[in-house]
């Protein structure tokens, strides 16, 4: 035997690596075998069917049951509701009393909140968008058309304002501040636009331009004060809009009793009525209370959504609430946004207020004449994730709520307090989006991280 190593087998120290090599190129030729075995999935073989792709209507599905904004919104409108009413039956206790004895008798209870439930809501849709029995009542000539389009025009005038001041908040909020001083900005310009409409003797037409306009005025002038003192000594524009609320609130109270201004044949709280020439036109007869404000309201929303998403402007806006010091280095002057951002929504609230006295709502000053428009104008905000077209929508849900809510509590005796807990509820729900996912199981969304748009800090 010889002990010379075998010419074929090569170098002791190579083999490990030459057995290791073997081995890889057995596995490469393994897997490539098992690849040219496997069908080819994107073309059909005969005697085999591909697999099949899933239906326009599956995808729908799949996506809709995501975390998606409008998921979110909607099912925390049916959370509202499911909550709502419960609510309505703890508080009615004639219903309350039937759970005393539900072991016995669970169709009593059963049947009683139903019956209180169904009627609240049937209540809520009549008084806010359709009435079969106004319908019925016309196709047959018992009625004309005008309690047909009632619910719809009570509806659009109680959403008017709040488009306003719910645009007032989204366009501040979408620039970085937090406005709360919708409501003050609002009562100013109430003032104004009243005082013009009843105290400038004009003619028809234009003095209903010279009373819109000085709405505007008045909420642009309590905008600025805000504006500067947050773009120039750095006061927080929370702690500021918040005082202002008062100041304007007490300045109505106090003008309203003053001479010229007080309604000479009354002894309480309430101006002079504004002149006919300055209210805004009704746009389906005088019979219904819809006026010319919605038009305006329609209008500002395109106007403020071309501002942000068409205009250099907006651009400059957008930077400055998305990274002051980033806006800043790239030369966007931040004290002149944030005073021009002040400005325009005081224009939005102050337009929103002058609905109120301009329009069908009220005629005159009084101390509530504003009623809560600036604060439910920050709800109207946050449901619309301060987007100008979702304010509209979010502002038209709660205008139906408020004309809804008037005939529940007329027919059904439900406490008008509780559209407003409605209200507060729709808002958490949709402030807190983990929530609903956790509670219906949502799968996260695709296209973006769902989160509610608020100024920076908050």
């Amino acid at each position: 035997m010889s002990d010379s190593p075998n010419p074929q087998s090569g170098s002791p120290d190579k083999e490990p690596a030459s057995e290791a090599q073997a081995a890889q190129n057995a596995l490469g030729n393994t897997e490539r075998a098992e690849v040219a075995t496997q069908p080819d999935r994107s073309t059909s073989t005969p005697g085999e069917s591909p697999e099949p792709k899933p239906s326009l209507g599956r995808l729908f599905l799949d996506n809709l049951w995501a975390a998606n904004t409008f998921t979110v919104t909607l099912l925390s409108l049916v959370l509202a509701i499911v909550v709502g009413a419960v609510l309505m039956i703890v508080s009615d206790p004639a219903v309350l009393s039937t759970y005393s004895y539900i072991t016995s008798r669970p169709s009593d209870a059963i049947n009683s909140s139903w019956t209180l439930v169904s009627e609240a809501y049937a209540n809520l849709f009549k008084g806010s968008v359709f009435d079969p029995e106004a319908f019925t009542g016309w196709l047959n000539g018992s009625n004309g058309w005008e309690p047909v389009l009632a619910p719809i025009s009570e509806t659009l005038t109680y959403s008017a304002p709040l488009v306003f001041t719910g645009l007032s908040v989204a366009l501040a909020f979408r620039g970085g501040l937090f406005n709360i001083g919708a409501q003050g900005q609002a009562t100013i310009g109430v003032i104004i636009a009243a005082l013009a409409g009843f105290l400038l003797p004009l003619p028809p037409g234009l003095h209903l331009l010279v009373a819109v306009l000085a709405g505007a005025l008045g909420g642009a002038i309590w905008g600025f004060i805000p504006g500067i003192l947050k773009a120039r000594a750095g006061a927080h524009e929370v702690i500021n809009t918040i005082m202002l609320n008062y100041v304007a609130t007490y300045f109505l109270t106090w003008l309203i009793v003053q001479n010229g201004v007080q309604d000479p044949t009354r002894t309480d709280a309430i101006s002079k009525a504004v002149d006919p020439s300055a209210q805004l036109p009704r746009l389906l007869g005088d019979n219904l209370r819809v006026h010319a404000g919605i038009l305006l309201a329609v209008l500002a929303t395109w106007a403020v959504a071309w501002l942000l998403n068409r205009s250099t402007l907006g651009f400059e806006l957008r930077a400055v609430g998305a990274n002051p010091d980033a806006a800043r280095t790239a030369g966007i002057s931040v004290t002149r946004t944030y005073i021009l951002i002040m400005v325009f929504a005081g224009i939005l609230a102050g337009l929103g207020g002058s609905n109120m006295v301009l329009g069908s709502t009220a005629s005159a000053l009084t101390p509530l004449v504003v009623a809560q428009i600036g604060f439910d104008g920050i709800l109207v905000a946050l449901l619309g994730r301060v987007k100008p077209w979702g304010v509209l929508l979010a502002a038209l849900l709660f205008g139906a709520l408020q004309a809804g809510g008037n005939r529940m509590q007329s027919y059904s005796g439900i406490s008008l307090e509780l559209v407003t807990v409605l209200q507060a509820l729709i808002v958490i729900f949709i402030a807190a989006p983990a929530l609903v996912k956790a509670i219906f199981q949502l799968r996260a969304a695709r296209a973006a991280r769902l989160q509610t748009s608020l100024a920076k800090g908050w």
